[in-house]
């Protein structure tokens, strides 16, 4: 490859990624899912389109894992613990009792019903029974539900990868048929948990080091951070022979819930990374797809298995699996319906394609236009299902970012503080915030301008404060923030007192 040929190459790559950008805001207007789009990029780039040749299932499988990696480990960092950790029980539940019954509908389904040998019906069971994390990180996020649910579905995404990306690897190779049914549970539970407990080892590791080596730029923060997550992956698959999609979440969590510096600008830099992730991954699918393949058979196959797996299979998985919890019908119909699939099912179906298993173009195929249908379908109806079960937040709305800048010197921190037009920290003077004694607040940003405020200066939507804050005073000036921006000047003292109130 010469230069021309790689700055070709490059203007190829960054016209493309820059549509992909200016489609996210497209597809928001329309309420369509982004990865709809990016699927369709792929295809028209492909050989039914502009003809750029792609159908290496070898690499599209390891460039998908890698992106599922930085995927989850945005979701991870952005997850809050809080919400996640009361309900990671129904997560787990969910992501190994659930894909088993939502597997098994679909098998017999397919086998039974479409008359297809056992490992085909497996194989479409095991690709379409995970949910996706980057359509529910990305979807969830702007619908604001409760938070145990959105707790629960954020962990199941999390961790549902292991058994189906182990199921598929072992039905594919014929392994499943030698090693038996006890054997591929065993090795389930030991991935899962044994990944589990490598990614939390790393994850304590990677906090302890982020907060006693100071580095000289606060951009090699989020560097070191995807690194970690990196590791944690990397590691469990050579080393342990664990799932490292389940390493590299609990990890990304760990990071998540400490207070590290830069928390703000290292999230952005991570979710960037991330859609840049999506919008690779979702293009390379598209490119690999062959559209003038698919026939009419294949779309109805489609429609049989999507309506086995979103209506029977997912309905009955989140029954058996919610119900000893004793979560409600609302929530659990909820939770059913926002099963969304995305590039997961996609990139499993890659497996079966790189080994060769007979008539896995075949499963690819339907699984494409499975995810193209049902996404378009469940992504635009969430919003609507949540207003009319009841399961909104009317809170959720209502939390401001704080970032943590340390000043190591005088032992205080710089807590900034970004006031969004919801807060009801808009209107509120800075003398009655009520800081603890000993906090200050030593600058506002308001527009292009900086001031330093008094004590009856306003604070407005879209204003950046910065408080300094005595390392001992820190966490009782955030739940001041947040308690007051929850429920305004009247506020407690303490954030439940706010919600309370709220």
């Amino acid at each position: 490859m010469d230069v021309t040929e790689l700055d070709r190459i490059l203007l190829a790559g960054a016209a493309v990624l820059l549509v992909a950008i200016v489609a996210v805001r497209l597809s928001g207007r329309l309420g369509l899912p982004s990865l709809l789009i990016y699927l369709g990029m792929g295809v028209l780039l492909g050989e039914s389109g502009l003809g750029v040749q792609f159908e290496d299932a070898r690499l599209a499988h390891a460039l998908g894992f890698a992106a599922l990696v930085i995927i989850l480990t945005e979701g991870g960092l952005t997850t809050r613990w809080n919400e996640v950790r009361p309900v990671m029980p129904l997560g787990v539940v969910l992501a190994t009792v659930g894909v088993a019954v939502s597997v098994s509908v679909v098998a017999c389904v397919a086998h039974y019903v479409l008359g297809l040998d056992w490992q085909i019906s497996v194989l479409l069971g095991a690709v379409t029974s995970p949910t996706d994390a980057a359509a529910v990180f990305s979807v969830l996020r702007r619908v604001p539900i409760r938070p145990r649910l959105r707790g629960a579905l954020e962990a199941e995404s999390g961790l549902n990868d292991a058994p189906t990306v182990l199921l598929v690897t072992l039905v594919s190779t014929g392994g499943v048929g030698e090693k038996g049914l006890w054997h591929f549970t065993g090795l389930v539970v030991y991935e899962l948990v044994v990944g589990a407990l490598f990614g939390l080892l790393v994850g304590w590791l990677a906090v302890i080091l982020l907060r006693r080596v100071a580095l000289s730029s606060a951009g090699l923060y989020p560097l070191a951070i995807v690194s970690l997550a990196f590791i944690s992956y990397a590691g469990g698959s050579v080393l342990l022979h664990v799932s490292g999609f389940a390493a590299v979440y609990v990890t990304s969590l760990v990071i998540g819930k400490a207070d590290l510096p830069h928390r703000i600008a290292t999230r952005s830099f991570v979710d960037g990374f991330a859609w840049l992730a999506q919008i690779g991954l979702f293009v390379m699918l598209g490119l690999l797809a062959s559209p003038s393949r698919i026939r009419l058979n294949d779309v109805l196959v489609a429609l049989v298995i999507g309506i086995a797996v979103t209506v029977v299979g997912r309905f009955a998985a989140v029954t058996i699996s919610a119900t000893p919890f004793r979560i409600p019908w609302s929530e659990q119909t909820f939770i059913a319906w926002a099963g969304l699939r995305g590039a997961v099912p996609i990139v499993l179906a890659t497996i079966p394609l790189a080994e060769q298993v007979p008539q896995a173009d075949r499963v690819f195929d339907v699984v494409f236009v499975l995810v193209l249908l049902f996404t378009l379908l469940q992504g635009p109806s969430l919003p609507w299902l949540a207003k009319r079960l009841k399961v909104l937040d009317d809170n959720a709305a209502h939390e401001v970012d704080i970032d943590v800048a340390p000043l190591e010197s005088l032992g205080a921190d710089m807590l900034q503080v970004q006031i969004p037009s919801e807060s009801r920290l808009a209107g509120v003077e800075i003398g009655e915030l009520r800081l603890p004694a000993g906090v200050s607040v030593s600058l506002v940003i308001r527009g292009q301008q900086a001031f330093v405020p008094e004590r009856r200066t306003v604070l407005r939507a879209g204003d950046a404060v910065l408080v300094v804050a005595p390392s001992p005073l820190r966490e009782q000036t955030v739940r001041r923030l947040r308690a007051v921006s929850r429920a305004g000047r009247l506020a407690g003292w303490f954030g439940e007192r706010g919600r309370e109130q709220t």
